[in-house]
């Protein structure tokens, strides 16, 4: 799964999404962590020009009577989505972009305790997890409405495999306004971008267990060990 992640380098997301306008009000996160707000640029562009946004990190389905299902739905695994009825016609409509440079994951040692590892590129720069959102209606008569995602996983690369049996998709750079394209898509047309990203351009290594309490949101989340 993909439960925590960083998104620090803000300076560095203009640069690396030109095309997508940058965020007015966003700070550096080191422990980002589900239903909480996060960044995310979705496909529907408002006059051509794609935008980040925040959206809540756990997908409500438009038909779901109660928003808590978004609780269980901050992953969705790329194999079975097409079949998935919270997930499939997300995947065809409702694609969205969620920027990180770093993500965490916890390494299971002999002795049964685990050990936080941060995986990033191995330049250091921003990247982004292929997610898919939904807009969420309340029926209630309260009339509030809710965006919200869930970040898409996939089989581990020769990095990930020795920490967990999933990995968060990573849209390669080449991918991504493909990704973004507000037509609908098949789930064939975008399979080979749901593949695990390449293990020799990311790296790991294990970090403190501040990071281990989601209400530690300092530096130190990230500092090697």
């Amino acid at each position: 799964m993909c439960g925590r992640y960083t998104l620090i380098r803000l300076s560095d997301l203009q640069l690396k999404f030109p095309w997508i306008a940058p965020p007015d009000d966003a700070i550096p996160r080191y422990n980002i962590a589900p239903t909480q707000p996060i960044l995310a640029a979705t496909n529907d562009a408002v006059g051509g020009r794609f935008r980040f946004d925040y959206l809540l990190w756990g997908l409500i389905p438009s038909w779901a009577k109660d928003p808590s299902i978004g609780n269980r739905m901050i992953n969705a695994r790329a194999e079975t989505l097409p079949e998935k009825p919270a997930f499939r016609n997300a995947l065809r409509r409702r694609r969205c972009l969620i920027p990180a440079d770093g993500f965490y994951e916890w390494r299971k040692e002999p002795d049964g305790t685990k050990t936080p590892m941060y995986i990033q590129m191995k330049s250091g720069e921003p990247f982004a997890f292929a997610g898919l959102w939904e807009e969420w209606h309340d029926q209630s008569g309260a009339g509030s409405q809710v965006r919200s995602c869930t970040v898409i996983t996939t089989t581990p690369n020769e990095l990930m495999a020795p920490l967990h049996d999933r990995m968060p998709v990573i849209v390669p750079e080449s991918r991504q306004r493909d990704w973004l394209d507000p037509r609908e898509r098949s789930a064939e047309e975008l399979a080979d971008i749901l593949a695990p990203y390449p293990a020799e351009e990311m790296t790991a290594h294990p970090v403190s267990k501040t990071v281990n309490n989601a209400r530690n949101e300092v530096p130190q989340c990230i500092e090697p060990m």
